[in-house]
């Protein structure tokens, strides 16, 4: 029994050193010699805006970063810098029944994020990402839209988070 609590006790130990040292991350998230972040406004240019869609992306973006990280948030002259823009808000048909009704609908959100890591270039992208959500069609999309949008964002940011920082 004391061979087990000696076995587990250095485990835990050994877990409490290496996280707290910075070489290994529960996140899975690499970020080099980086110690500033900086993620600009992104503004929804999507043919539909949702007026609160912008505050709510960037505010889970940044979010992220500061939970997740050690990295500090500035406004200017980081290590790793965010910017881009909403360009997609759409809600589409998915599923027809025999009668030609829909029956369930998607909302797609498009986001463009351009990232540069200016430590290590070759991490830097520019490219989109997008994430949906089906729902039934007999709801109105004023009565689900706004969970709709939490658990699209928080698609959203966890692929670019991973496409940053996780090198994934």
């Amino acid at each position: 029994m004391k061979k087990k609590l000696k076995i587990y006790l250095s485990a835990v130990l050994f877990l409490c050193t290496t996280i707290s040292c910075g070489i290994y991350s529960f996140t899975g998230a690499s970020y080099g010699a980086a110690k500033t972040v900086s993620i600009d406004y992104f503004q929804n240019i999507a043919p539909i805006v949702i007026p609160t869609l912008s505050n709510t992306f960037n505010e889970a973006l940044r979010e992220k970063f500061v939970k997740q990280t050690p990295l500090t948030l500035v406004t200017k002259d980081a290590d790793l810098a965010f910017e881009g823009e909403i360009r997609d808000y759409s809600v589409n048909s998915i599923a027809v029944t025999a009668d030609e009704i829909a029956s369930q609908n998607r909302l797609l959100i498009r986001v463009h994020v351009k990232f540069t890591n200016k430590l290590d270039d070759k991490w830097s992208f520019d490219r989109d990402f997008s994430a949906y959500e089906d729902f039934d069609s007999s709801q109105s999309l004023n009565s689900v839209q706004d969970d709709l949008i939490k658990t699209i964002v928080d698609k959203l940011i966890e692929d670019i988070f991973n496409s940053s920082v996780a090198n994934w």
